[in-house]
């Protein structure tokens, strides 16, 4: 129900300021103005959004945390959603969230609201702190099975601890 009052309410918004705006500069230079933002939102979404895929394409080769990377693409899908829609209202809001601060301060307000219901501590885990309990049995052939203690592969055969992964 909510959602529908938020859309009649920036609706309404919509069609006040393009009355008053239409008022001030006229009709022409009202709807040039919003062809204007809309390319110009245009061009910084697309801007913004590849900077944001490479973002995120680091950060899951990396290993590092892409939910930053994530919720910073969806906001600027957001603001995309916003510029592309005719308005002066719905223009304000989405050139705000091609702002990194303002995408920031959001991410981090949402984060702490949602933080009662998430789990104490996280559950990314980087490649390089990831550890694999497991058994191994050694199968290279030995040099020389017939010298003393040359076939011990029985006796190599134990728990691994912890694989640490090349670097």
């Amino acid at each position: 129900m909510w959602i529908f009052f938020a859309l009649v309410c920036v609706s309404l918004a919509e069609i006040a300021l393009f009355v008053e705006i239409g008022g001030w500069i006229g009709l022409g230079s009202t709807v040039g103005a919003v062809i204007l933002t809309a390319m110009i939102g245009a061009m910084l979404l697309r801007r913004q959004g590849i900077a944001a895929l490479t973002d995120l394409r680091n950060r899951l080769v990396e290993g590092r945390d892409p939910r930053s990377a994530l919720a910073h693409g969806v906001l600027i899908f957001i603001a995309g959603i916003m510029l592309l829609t005719p308005g002066f209202f719905t223009d304000a809001v989405g050139f705000s969230f091609l702002i990194h601060p303002v995408r920031a301060a959001l991410i981090r307000n949402i984060r702490l609201r949602m933080q009662a219901d998430a789990p104490a501590e996280s559950t990314w885990t980087r490649a390089d702190e990831m550890t694999v309990d497991g058994d191994f049995t050694d199968v290279t052939p030995a040099e020389d099975p017939e010298a003393p203690g040359g076939d011990d592969r029985a006796r190599r055969s134990r728990p691994i601890d912890r694989i640490v992964p090349p670097r």
